[in-house]
């Protein structure tokens, strides 16, 4: 059975480019056969800057975009966070993304698909790992990174992937399917 992998785009500035790569991912995803992936693009779920009126742990939610989000979470079985790098840090929407919720991250696997500057987006997914542990999310250390992102792109501001880059993103996911698979039991206890 496959599992579900949700690729979390997590700018939402005008004019990212954070899509092309996820939309690259996820069909690279697809393709390689072990995920159902799903897109969950930030920008499209509008979370303002946590206005729910209970904390997370209780699930008391009562907002609609917080209700769709938790949906979307609650049924990924991995992540895939696409992060730039924003002032040596992560993006404030991938932060405030993951603080909206509690119990529906519990005891799945994230990979990372970064990019930046000289970089590569690692120092966000460095800040990530942490916040991440904390609401029981498994990061593992196989990632894609795209230092100089520009340079992966062609004039119409399409992606093209090295054979690095895909490489990369096959060994990303194999191991993200073996931590889901090991964490799956846990999933289902809780």
């Amino acid at each position: 059975m496959k599992h579900r992998l949700a690729v979390v785009v997590g700018s939402t500035r005008p004019g990212r480019v954070g899509p092309v790569f996820a939309e690259w991912l996820e069909a690279f995803a697809r393709e390689h056969g072990k995920f159902e992936p799903v897109m969950a693009d930030l920008a499209a779920f509008d979370l303002p800057l946590l206005d729910e009126p209970h904390h997370p742990r209780l699930g008391k939610y009562e907002k609609t975009h917080t209700k769709s989000w938790a949906r979307m979470v609650e049924g990924a079985d991995a992540f895939v966070f696409v992060t730039p790098e924003y002032n040596y840090f992560a993006p404030p929407a991938i932060v405030n993304a993951v603080d909206y919720l509690a119990r529906e991250w519990n005891y799945k696997p994230a990979g990372f698909l970064s990019y930046g500057g000289v970089s590569g987006g690692m120092r966000a997914v460095q800040a990530l790992k942490p916040l991440l542990a904390t609401v029981k999310v498994m990061p593992i250390p196989e990632a894609v990174a795209l230092p100089t992102y520009a340079a992966h792109l062609d004039k119409q501001g399409n992606f093209a992937p090295s054979e690095q880059v895909a490489a990369s993103a096959t060994t990303m996911l194999d191991e993200l399917y073996r931590w889901s698979e090991a964490l799956k039991p846990m999933r289902q206890a809780a």
